[in-house]
C-alpha cells in the first residue's frame, strides 16, 4: 500500500503583505511615502507596437494601484 503524505509550508512574502481586505495588500507607496493598502493584479500586455508580431509579444505584468492616492505602477514578471 502506498501512502502518500502532503508537508505544506508558508512562504515568505517579500514583496507585500495581506491586509485585513479581501483583495488589498499592504505596500509601500512612494507617492504617498508610507506603507498603503493596494489593489494587485496581472495584466496581460502586448509590447510589440508591429501588427503582425503583437499576439507573440504579451508579456504579464503585476500592476499595482494605490487604495490611497492611486498612483499606478507596472512591473514586467518576465524578464528574459
Amino acid at each position: 500500500m502506498l501512502v502518500s503524505r502532503v508537508v505544506r509550508t508558508e512562504q515568505e512574502v517579500t514583496m507585500a503583505t495581506k491586509n485585513q481586505g479581501f483583495s488589498a495588500m499592504v505596500e509601500l507607496c512612494d507617492n504617498c511615502g508610507r506603507e498603503t493598502s493596494h489593489s494587485v493584479s496581472v495584466e496581460i500586455r502586448t509590447e510589440s507596437k508591429k501588427r503582425e508580431n503583437a499576439e507573440f509579444s504579451r508579456e504579464p505584468y503585476r500592476v499595482t494601484r494605490c487604495q490611497s492616492c492611486g498612483e499606478e505602477k507596472s512591473q514586467r514578471m518576465n524578464n528574459a
